[in-house]
This record gives structure tokens, C-alpha cells and sequence, in this order.
């Protein structure tokens, strides 16, 4: 049995990645935001936390944590001339900032772990390119900068690595997702012709923060459907 915490884990990825532990009979720590969870299990607590606030604290950590994952996180996809310069700034400030702020907080708790480990989320988005991506790609290719130096400071102790994930079915991308035509369409866009489960995420993100994957580190691991390097 591990310590685990989920930060943003009241919905979405975060959410199903705090399920994903707790059903394997891990400890899981999650933090949520606006919307609290109600129905926890038995070896699951929930606690408020806004990372957006300047000092990030996590008293509420067990003493020894085995794993962190980070996962709030926002999809504003705009023409690049319509995005005010602070709307970079916000988003940076929530998907870096709060990544910084809290990984920071939960240091020390992590090296009392034997075999600590660190998950964060990109997207597809930064290696490929896409049309009206410019505000989410600068805060996720800054995770993914991250995630490599943080990999190679804290190596060997703490393993560092990050999801990049394509459009994934959670209630962030409801807007883009909230018609069957919608959901069609995006589905088509994958060479696994379907969209993302945040489950599919979560599985991920459990065996990066396990042990099982002990010898990884430094990576930006897609799990996209195959839309990053398949055409088919």
C-alpha cells in the first residue's frame, strides 16, 4: 500500500486517477478546487486547496507520500490576435505555477519515499501543432520543459515524467465534446477511431506512478489515440 496525492482529483482525469488507486488498495490524498466529492472511498480524503493562491499549503500531507500527480488544468482554444497577454499569465500561473508551488510543498514529504515518483500533463497539442492551441501549448510546453529538468535534478530519487494526452471525454472538454456529431468528429481524428476516457489517462498515470515503471524517467509519454505518429 502507497501514499498517494492527486491534485485537481474531484473530476475529470484527476478524478478517475484517484478511483484507479483507491480500488488498488492504495492511500490517496486529493485536492479539489469548486467541486467537492461527497460519495469517497473508505481510503480517500479530500481536501480544499486553490493553487492560484500565492503560498501553496499542504499540511494536510501524510509525513511520507510515494507519489504525486498534478492534474488541473484548462483548454481556451482562440485565435492567437483575439488572446489578451494576461490570459497566457492565468493559464501559466494554473498549469505551471501550480505544479511549482505544490511539488515544492510536497519535497520533503516525497524523498521519506523509497521509490517517489511525479506524473504531469502536456498535451498532444505541443509537438503537433494544431490551429487556435497557442495559449494552452505555451503553458504545457513549459510542463514538458519541466518535467525533464526537474527529471534529471532529482534523479536517481525521484522519478519525473508526463502524460500528453489528446481530447480526452471529461467535463474540461464538454464544450468541445456535447454533441454526438462533435464527439464523432473527434473521434474520427484519432486512428483508433474514438476519443479518450479519462480512464485511458488514468491507467497511464498509475503505472508511471508506480513502481512497475521503476526505470522510466524524463518522459513525455502520448497516449492520444495514435494521432501524434499515425496517419492512417
Amino acid at each position: 500500500m502507497k501514499n498517494y496525492v492527486i491534485i485537481g482529483g474531484s473530476s475529470g482525469i484527476g478524478r478517475a486517477l484517484v478511483e484507479t488507486l483507491a480500488t488498488a488498495g492504495h492511500q490517496v490524498v486529493a485536492t479539489y478546487n469548486k467541486t467537492e466529492v461527497s460519495d469517497m472511498m473508505a481510503n480517500v480524503e479530500y481536501h480544499h486547496l486553490d493553487v492560484m493562491e500565492e503560498d501553496v499549503n499542504l499540511d494536510f500531507l501524510p509525513d511520507q507520500i510515494d507519489g504525486i500527480a498534478y492534474c488541473p488544468g484548462s483548454i481556451n482554444l482562440k485565435p492567437f490576435h483575439r488572446i489578451k497577454p494576461a490570459a497566457f499569465t492565468q493559464d501559466f500561473e494554473l498549469q505551471v505555477g501550480g505544479a511549482i508551488k505544490t511539488i515544492q510543498a510536497a519535497l520533503k514529504n516525497l524523498k521519506k519515499a523509497e521509490h517517489p515518483s511525479i506524473v504531469l500533463f502536456s498535451t498532444v497539442a505541443v509537438q503537433a501543432g494544431f490551429n487556435f492551441h497557442s495559449q494552452v501549448s505555451t503553458s504545457k510546453g513549459a510542463i514538458e520543459g519541466l518535467t525533464r529538468a526537474l527529471a534529471a535534478e532529482f534523479a536517481p530519487t525521484i522519478r519525473v515524467n508526463c502524460i500528453a494526452p489528446s481530447l480526452t471525454d471529461t467535463p474540461l472538454a464538454d464544450k468541445l465534446l456535447n454533441s454526438p456529431e462533435k464527439m464523432e468528429a473527434n473521434a474520427q481524428r484519432h486512428p483508433l477511431r474514438r476519443v479518450g476516457t479519462a480512464t485511458d489517462i488514468a491507467n497511464m498515470a498509475a503505472f508511471l506512478l508506480s513502481e512497475k515503471s521503476s526505470f522510466i524517467s524524463g518522459q513525455v509519454l502520448p497516449v492520444d489515440g495514435g494521432m501524434s505518429n499515425l496517419k492512417v
